[in-house]
């Protein structure tokens, strides 16, 4: 605990906590106070940790908290964009291979690692298309 509140410390004084503070809409000294960790009297709420991430783009915080429990925080990329026709295309042709994987599976009526193995990879090949429809969508 006492490195994701040192963070979240580090993440307003690193970053011009007079400006931030102005964004987030409070007052400059009260923020420094909150976000000093030997500060009994005051304490960071959520919504200041999401103003401080928001506003500074400061991952330290999130990432020292998801650390304390076991995770590694990695910033996702989003795909580029396609033509929205090609991207239909994609995202058909990958459920079409899903739906062969789950007949050629279901053929012996016995369901064995490889055949889910299989499935399960062509069901993330589908996700990968869709998170390229969605961005083909969202530049449409």
């Amino acid at each position: 605990m006492e490195d994701f509140l040192d963070a979240c410390q580090a993440a307003v004084k690193g970053n011009e906590p007079k400006s931030l503070a102005a964004k987030m809409g409070v007052p400059h000294v009260g923020l420094l106070q909150r976000a000093n960790p030997d500060n009994e009297a005051h304490h960071l709420t959520v919504e200041h940790l999401f103003g401080i991430l928001l506003h500074t783009g400061d991952m330290r915080p999130l990432i020292t908290l998801a650390g304390e429990f076991g995770f590694d925080l990695v910033a996702k990329t989003a795909p580029k964009p396609q033509e929205l026709t090609k991207s239909m295309i994609s995202v058909s042709k990958e459920f079409a291979d899903l739906t062969i994987a789950v007949h050629e599976a279901l053929k012996d009526g016995h369901v064995c690692q490889f055949d889910k193995s299989t499935i399960r990879r062509e069901i993330g090949h589908i996700r990968e298309t869709l998170d390229v429809m969605d961005e083909s969508v969202k530049a449409a």
